[in-house]
């Protein structure tokens, strides 16, 4: 069976919403930079956290968004928190995953099932066990730091 591809508009939905949180949170706006799909099934993108949604129904796959550390912290400096532990940095990632759910249930529709949002290590990787679409990684730049969205999604029925 032939694959299907996204449209822009559907992957467009996810730094969307990445960018509003960053927006709405601290005052500062993110920028996107040229998406890419990634050549190896294996390869990913890994900064110091990750949180990810599951998709199913018409589309499947999986929504990753990895940050480093320090893009974290500054954003809870920003919020005025004071607290820099893992659960805190956890906490946001969450967060910024949990807005990318919210997106694309307004997007997708009712129809598709969205798993809660979870903060995951790198050992349960950025796809469901059994996936095979391509990832594509858009490049987000917040003040000086970069995370990475990761998109790995497909019409059910097209792998």
């Amino acid at each position: 069976m032939s694959t299907t591809r996204l449209k822009v508009e559907d992957i467009k939905i996810f730094s969307d919403a990445a960018m509003a949180f960053f927006a709405q949170t601290t005052g500062h706006k993110a920028a996107v930079r040229t998406a890419y799909m990634l050549d190896g099934a294996e390869t990913v993108v890994w900064n110091d956290f990750q949180g990810r949604i599951d998709l199913s129904g018409h589309y499947r796959g999986s929504v990753t968004f990895s940050a480093p550390r320090g893009l974290l912290t500054h954003v809870l400096l920003k919020m005025g928190e004071s607290d820099y532990t893992d659960a805190s940095h956890r906490d946001i990632v969450g967060e910024i995953t949990n807005q990318m759910s919210g997106y694309a249930r307004r997007h997708f529709g009712e129809s598709m099932d969205i798993s809660p949002p979870r903060v995951i290590t790198q050992i349960e990787g950025v796809a469901p066990p059994g996936f095979e679409a391509a990832p594509f990684v858009i490049p987000m730049l917040w003040d000086r730091y970069e995370a990475h969205l990761v998109v790995r999604m497909g019409k059910a029925g097209s792998f």
